[in-house]
């Protein structure tokens, strides 16, 4: 869909105020035909230049861009087109891009957005412009909650997924004491939120912990005040390369290896091949996806590596799923109405590499599996990208936080 507006301002724009004028029901007729200016577009709104960069960024527009090939370049006879842009892991630089891109440039659905302070601007202006929001590269749970919106869809994973996979295996294997390490924004006060729940539920407790700035040069400090406490387990509550940080300077500092655990709330294959699995080895993490998985990952992944020279981040085959899903209810709508298409959005199943068994709740969650996983010893791996050995899976209805309990207005 382009910019947005009736058939009638349009029609204005070309001179022809006159006919709508005199033919309201042709009118009618117009808008219902849409894709209004021939086109339909995606905007992938990542971080393509900070912390979050390696596990999003260009990888997430060549996932957008192998999604839109699936469709041979078209929908309902129309192209498809991309732009993209860098948020800079700024929410009000986020919401500008995306009231531009709908306001000027005709985006009809905006993808990936990592960070959550980002997410949930975007989110705001989605609901104001009906531009469809494919939230993937973000965890914040709040966003199918109780700022959930039509136009708002969230793929991948979230805090609530995240911290009981990852909390409740570590304290059932005897983790019962934590001291966490957080990012000081939504995403980690989030995520923190919904880890102590878990630890809690599992019989733990959390006894302490600390913040820090996104993008932090140091957290020697902070994971030394950690180590003093004595904890069983220390909580790396951050992303990117703020976790891959953590683990480098618990290793420098003598911490890991010993009787501490590291959790490492979320930790995506880049960060493990950064950090090598002499340094990794024995993280247990908690996914939505890992390009091992079965053949339909695998061979999806090798596609993804002759493009980009890397195995596939979860948020990278997740933003493929989410754009797939998209365009299949542009399909399915006969329209890129956004109206019509959130409601097709809901009513077709996931089903693709990413999630062979998808569903789209009335609140924007799309539920799958989940993963446990461990980083491999050194000697357990086969190759470079042979990172991560599956513990078990988590079943969807198991892993996300239930509908009833999310307080979204959608939901009755």
């Amino acid at each position: 869909m382009g910019v947005k507006g009736s058939w009638a301002v349009r029609a204005a724009a070309a001179g022809l105020a006159l006919v709508a004028a005199v033919l309201p029901g042709h009118a009618d007729a117009a808008e219902a035909a849409r894709p209004s200016d021939g086109v339909v577009r995606i905007g992938v709104l990542n971080d393509r230049s900070g912390v979050y960069a390696d596990i999003s960024g260009e990888g997430s527009v060549v996932a957008a861009r192998m999604a839109v090939e699936e469709f041979a370049g078209r929908v309902l006879g129309v192209p498809v087109d991309m732009v993209f842009e860098d948020h800079r892991n700024d929410p009000d630089r986020a919401a500008a891009v995306v009231r531009t891109w709908a306001a000027e440039r005709g985006v009809d659905a905006v993808a990936d957005i990592p960070n959550s302070g980002a997410m949930l601007a975007v989110q705001e202006v989605g609901r104001e412009t009906k531009t469809i929001v494919l939230a993937v590269g973000a965890a914040a749970t709040a966003f199918t909650g109780e700022k959930c919106s039509p136009y708002g869809f969230h793929w991948a994973y979230d805090t609530y997924a995240l911290a009981k996979g990852t909390a409740t295996a570590l304290v059932e294997d005897g983790g019962k004491t934590w001291y966490n390490i957080v990012v000081d924004y939504a995403f980690g006060h989030a995520l923190d939120a919904d880890t102590k729940r878990f630890v809690a539920a599992a019989g733990g407790i959390v006894v302490g912990g600390s913040h820090h700035p996104l993008g932090a040069p140091d957290l020697s400090s902070l994971l030394l005040q950690a180590q003093a406490r004595k904890v069983d387990v220390i909580g790396l509550v951050n992303a990117g390369a703020d976790t891959v940080l953590a683990v480098k300077q618990a290793a420098e500092f003598g911490i890991t290896p010993g009787p501490q655990k590291l959790a490492a709330m979320l930790i995506f294959l880049q960060n493990i091949h950064a950090l090598g699995l002499d340094a990794a080895q024995g993280l247990l993490l908690t996914t939505g996806f890992y390009w091992n998985l079965n053949e339909a990952t695998r061979e999806w992944s090798a596609r993804f590596y002759g493009r980009t020279g890397q195995m596939p981040s979860m948020i990278h085959a997740g933003v493929y799923s989410a754009v797939h899903h998209y365009l299949k209810a542009v399909e399915a709508a006969g329209t890129d109405d956004p109206d019509a298409v959130q409601a097709q959005m809901r009513a077709l199943p996931v089903a693709d590499m990413f999630a062979p068994k998808g569903v789209v709740r009335a609140d924007g969650r799309m539920v799958h599996d989940m993963y446990l996983m461990q980083a491999k010893t050194p000697a357990e791996s086969t190759g470079e990208w042979d990172l991560l050995k599956l513990v078990r899976v988590i079943p969807g209805a198991e892993a996300y936080r239930p509908l009833k309990d999310g307080n979204c207005p959608l939901v009755k």
